[in-house]
C-alpha cells in the first residue's frame, strides 16, 4: 500500500531519516484512487529492478505482500484476458449485498483463496470471482501451478519471523501509533478529494477502510480501532500461511538471536550464493 501517494500514516510509509541515504523504489508512484494488483506491481517492480542493475547494485523486495514478492521472483504468467461486464456483475452484487456475501461467493466457489485473501480485500475477493467465471477454474489453482515454476533469478529469500503473541502485541501498538500520529485527519482528507471506489486502493486498505466506516457512521471510535487491529493480525497470519508454502523461503527467528547474528546469518548466504 506505499505505492500509494498521501497514504503515508496508514501504511507506515517509510521516512527519508529510515531510509538512510538508500533510494527506495516503488514508494508514492500511484493516485488513491487507482488500483495496484499483481500485475501493476510485477510492471514497476521489474522496471526499478532494471534501473538498480543499470547502476550495479542488488535489488532487495522487502515487504510482506507475498504474492506480490512471487509474481516478481518467479515471473509468474499472468492471464490478461478480463470482462468489464462480469466484473461490474459482481461488483453490482457486493454493492447490493454487502461484503459478507461477497466473501461468502468466494467461498462456495474457491474457499482455498478465502484462507488467503482478506475478506475486507473487495478488490481481490472480485479479482478472484471473476477469474472463476471468466476460466471455470479456482484462481487458486491458477496459482499454485504458477507457484511451481523455477526462479529465473540467483535469489536469497528470508522471512523474518516470531512468537506469535508479540507479533500480535506489536501489532496493536503500531495501530496506537498511527491513531496518534493523525490516521483519522488523513483518511478524512483523502475521502474529501477521492469519491468512493470499490477497486481503489484508498477503499480497500486495511486501517483506511475502518476508520472510513467509522466516519461514515457505521460503528463507533474504538470499534475502528479494535477492527484495524484484528484485521491486521488476521493479515499477518495469512502472510505466515503463505510464506510457511514457498519453496524458497528461510525462515530467521528474530526472537533466539540478535539483529547483529540476523545480518551475520543473511550476508553470510549471499556469500555462499555468490550474490554479493
Amino acid at each position: 500500500m506505499q505505492v500509494y501517494k498521501y497514504m503515508d500514516v496508514g501504511t507506515a510509509k517509510v521516512t527519508e531519516e529510515e531510509m538512510g541515504g538508500i533510494k527506495h523504489h516503488l514508494l508514492d508512484c500511484l493516485e488513491p484512487n487507482e488500483s495496484c494488483d499483481a500485475v501493476t506491481f510485477k510492471t514497476l517492480a521489474l522496471e526499478a529492478m532494471g534501473e538498480i542493475y543499470q547502476n550495479n547494485h542488488i535489488p532487495i523486495i522487502c515487504g510482506g505482500t507475498g504474492f506480490y514478492i512471487q509474481a516478481v521472483t518467479r515471473d509468474i504468467d499472468f492471464t490478461e484476458e478480463d470482462d468489464s461486464n462480469i466484473r461490474e456483475e459482481i461488483t453490482r452484487f457486493y454493492e447490493n449485498f454487502g461484503e459478507d456475501a461477497l466473501f461468502e461467493r468466494l467461498k462456495e466457489i474457491d474457499p482455498e483463496s478465502t484462507l488467503i485473501i482478506p475478506k475486507q480485500n473487495i478488490k481481490r475477493v472480485i479479482r478472484a470471482i471473476e477469474f472463476y467465471e471468466l476460466h471455470h477454474k479456482k484462481i487458486s489453482d491458477h496459482n499454485k501451478e504458477q507457484q511451481k515454476r523455477e526462479t529465473p533469478y540467483n535469489l536469497a529469500y528470508f522471512v523474518l519471523n516470531r512468537d506469535r503473541s508479540l507479533l500480535y502485541e506489536k501489532i496493536d501498538k503500531r495501530v496506537d501509533i498511527m491513531v496518534e500520529n493523525g490516521l483519522v485527519d488523513e483518511v478524512k482528507d483523502l475521502i474529501s478529494k477521492y469519491p468512493y471506489d470499490s477497486q481503489s486502493g484508498l477503499y480497500n486498505a486495511i486501517g483506511y477502510k475502518e476508520i472510513i466506516d467509522y466516519l461514515n457512521g457505521e460503528y463507533d471510535f474504538e470499534r475502528a480501532v479494535y477492527l484495524i487491529k484484528q484485521n491486521s493480525r488476521h493479515y499477518a497470519k495469512r502472510q505466515v500461511t503463505f510464506f510457511k508454502r514457498e519453496r524458497y523461503a528461510d525462515f530467521i527467528d528474530i526472537d533466539s538471536i540478535s539483529p547483529k547474528e540476523a545480518e551475520e546469518y543473511v550476508l553470510n548466504v549471499l556469500k555462499d550464493k555468490k550474490i554479493i
